[in-house]
């Protein structure tokens, strides 16, 4: 995949959470922040995946125009945002070149590859999310929703899956299946 469309997938995804941004806002839980410095930006990126993978990760950056940036060049295939300060939690992510692939047809609502084991650091946490519904922005009575806390998630493996609870209200304290039956399953591995 060309490093931009990488760098997209990844800012789309991090985007993808704004609706749960404004839900929170609503209830008056949310306040805006003022923009991060670049030097934020890696801080904060750099506290999704272990130190050793952060430290040459490239860190990019989403504009207001949604164009993407690159506020630090990497050397070792992840690619890794800071927080997005408008939805509820601390949600910086890392992901190797394919959990970008993977998020890139999650996100074009296209098959994802099945034979590209990815990676995906979400260690200083997630913003909550569906468990059975790819595309949902907010907790339904039918869309259990889950608190995922800090974790990693290892995407494009199905065949991997089948050792692994996928049930639709799982005990997100032990490794599940998110998304199961969808193209989009994929391994939630809680890490606290």
């Amino acid at each position: 995949m060309a490093k931009s469309s990488a760098w997209w997938a990844l800012a789309a995804a991090w985007c993808i959470l704004a609706p749960v941004a404004a839900r929170a806002e609503e209830k008056g839980g949310m306040q805006h922040m003022a923009p991060m410095t670049d030097a934020q930006m890696i801080e904060s990126a750099m506290k999704a995946a272990p130190a050793a993978v952060a430290k040459d990760a490239t860190v990019i950056a989403m504009n207001d125009d949604r164009s993407i940036r690159e506020v630090r060049k990497g050397s070792n295939g992840f690619t890794c945002m800071a927080d997005n300060p408008e939805t509820p939690g601390p949600d910086p992510m890392c992901a190797d070149g394919n959990a970008m692939g993977w998020i890139q047809a999650w996100l074009g609502k296209q098959t994802p590859a099945t034979d590209k084991v990815g990676l995906m650091y979400m260690l200083a946490g997630g913003t909550d999310a569906s468990n059975t519904d790819p595309y949902a922005t907010k907790p339904t009575a039918e869309n259990h929703w889950v608190s995922t806390g800090p974790h990693l998630m290892v995407v494009g493996a199905p065949s991997l899956l089948t050792a692994y609870p996928k049930s639709a209200d799982p005990d997100t304290s032990n490794p599940y299946v998110m998304w199961a039956g969808t193209p989009y399953e994929h391994l939630m591995i809680p890490v606290k």
